[in-house]
């Protein structure tokens, strides 16, 4: 798997690659990411009700839910006083720019398409609303907007890329828990942060999809867990959907030209001598 996407998708001359690391451990749930991008990407309003899921309004990621900011809710005891309390995870979730990109794979009209950053954006007027990408995401990520049948998702604000901005749920998160820059970069400083936070006690701290040797061959947006991916309702070892395509279509390729080859000798067997 190439590590260099951008080059891979035909830019010659380009940008170093671009993305987010999320440090969950100081996540507040404030929810600015998710005001953020809906105020810059014009995304619909998408439910001011209660879900249920703790002060979760937004469930999950969507078509008109770019950013989400996952509450989740731990039952604990207190080592010193052995009193029993609440552990509050905070995660704000995005696509992740796949290395491996299985929307980009099955996208029939090229409405998906890798930037010079290295990041998947759709294309709105390209878009046929096939929903084919929605079943290919290994994440859940991407989805159909009712009002117009088409497919939307985080774009890492490519328009803000190139005019040299940061996105803007990064610009507003007031923690910098979520952290822009080029991916190098951000993976020796999510590095350096886990191994303070080991150091600190936190025994199960994590990185989740920083590995380019992964099933997705790494992400452009990463994360800093504090507990296993599923407490996050993460997929605990995503494979890109697409994976065995190529060996899929060869074993039809060899499964056809083993029928016709039959075909051919059975006609063959059958002609008056």
């Amino acid at each position: 798997m190439s590590a260099d996407p951008a080059g891979r998708a035909g830019y010659l001359d380009h940008p170093p690659r671009m993305g987010f690391f999320t440090d969950t451990s100081i996540c507040i749930g404030c929810k600015a990411c998710e005001v953020a991008c809906k105020e810059w990407n014009a995304v619909p309003e998408d439910g001011l009700s209660l879900s249920g899921m703790s002060y979760d309004n937004t469930v999950g990621l969507g078509a008109s839910t770019w950013r989400h900011v996952a509450f989740i809710e731990q039952p604990v005891t207190a080592v010193a006083d052995a009193a029993e309390g609440v552990r509050w995870l905070m995660s704000s979730d995005v696509c992740k720019h796949c290395t491996e990109s299985a929307c980009l794979d099955v996208c029939p009209t090229g409405a998906l398409f890798r930037t010079e950053f290295g990041t998947v954006v759709v294309q709105d007027d390209v878009c046929n609303g096939c929903g084919y990408c929605v079943g290919a995401c290994p994440f859940g990520v991407i989805a159909r907007r009712e009002e117009d049948g088409q497919a939307h998702k985080c774009t890492l604000c490519y328009d803000r890329l190139g005019a040299g901005m940061e996105p803007a749920c990064a610009k507003a998160c007031p923690t910098e828990s979520i952290q822009f820059g080029p991916l190098d970069e951000l993976r020796e400083r999510a590095a350096l942060r886990v191994a303070d936070l080991r150091a600190a006690g936190q025994d199960q701290a994590q990185l989740y999809l920083n590995d380019p040797g992964d099933g997705i061959g790494g992400a452009g947006a990463f994360f800093l867990l504090l507990d296993e991916p599923e407490v996050y309702g993460l997929p605990p070892d995503p494979v890109v959907t697409t994976r065995d395509l190529p060996s899929i279509w060869k074993h039809v390729g060899l499964a056809a030209a083993g029928l016709a080859a039959t075909g051919v000798a059975l006609a063959l067997g059958r002609r008056p001598r």
